[in-house]
């Protein structure tokens, strides 16, 4: 039997394509396990999650306004500003030195309460106002010296007190909008009853001698109240700095004498 070889070929390309048929079917497998590989990507997103999620903590990193704005308000009492002064003078003076900081209860007016007005603490405190005003003739001085963190809470505190004060004189001691030399003429030619404005300036016009403070019977710190960002002035740095250079330097030794009574509104 004689065959054509024509058919040799069909018999050849035949046999190769069920070859590479079965090649095919081989190599499939082999896609399948490629295919499989994603497993991969699952083990990366976790970390990407994680990663974010720190980025997120990192952002909603606590601010001290945040705390403060959660914490109830508590009353400032004496032993605050004690605690005050320790801490700051700790480190840089010896024992006996801040025995000599140190300020008994008598040199101290009722705290505020929080239930207060400016107007309605001041008559508590000062029940005998309308003596001691009437009796003032000194110029250069003030009976009464209110201290707070800035311009514009000086004046709000002008303005509350207005029950209180009654026809008294009131000059503003701060460094907005008024210059320094004007406020020492205003001291040495005209006598006012009380005194509003900020520790750096009424530090300053002590140092210089343009305010005396051997007639203020009151110095009151604004030490309750808080700004938009819910700092107390002893919590901003340069007001606290400033107010403590004051007491130092002036304000303790005559709370130790008994001339000044300090009062935390």
């Amino acid at each position: 039997m004689n065959l054509d070889p024509s058919d040799d070929e069909a018999i050849e390309k035949a046999s190769e394509n069920r070859t590479a048929t079965h090649q095919d079917s081989d190599s499939k497998p082999a896609v399948k396990k490629k295919r499989k590989q994603p497993t991969e990507c699952f083990l990366s997103q976790p970390e990407e999650k994680q990663e974010s999620a720190v980025k997120a903590k990192r952002r909603k990193k606590k601010k001290i306004s945040d705390v403060l704005q959660k914490s109830a308000p508590k009353p400032g009492v004496p032993a605050d500003l004690q605690n005050l002064l320790s801490q700051h003078f700790g480190e840089n003076r010896s024992v006996i030195e801040i025995e000599e900081l140190k300020l008994s209860d008598s040199c101290f007016l009722p705290a505020n309460d929080l239930t207060h007005s400016f107007s309605s603490y001041l008559k508590e405190i000062c029940p005998k106002w309308v003596k001691l005003r009437r009796s003032h003739k000194e110029k250069k001085s003030v009976v009464m010296l209110v201290l707070c963190s800035s311009a514009l809470r000086s004046l709000e505190l002008i303005k509350s007190m207005t029950a209180f004060k009654g026809d008294c004189r009131v000059i503003k001691l701060f460094a907005k909008h008024i210059k320094i030399k004007e406020q020492m003429n205003m001291l040495e030619k005209g006598m006012f009853h009380i005194g509003v404005g900020t520790p750096g300036r009424v530090k300053t016009l002590v140092e210089q001698d343009a305010l005396c403070l051997n007639s203020t019977k009151y110095m009151i710190l604004d030490w309750n109240w808080r700004d938009q960002k819910l700092r107390r002035m002893m919590d901003i740095p340069e007001i606290k700095k400033e107010t403590i250079n004051l007491l130092e330097k002036s304000i303790i030794k005559l709370c130790r004498d008994g001339s000044v009574k300090l009062g935390l509104f």
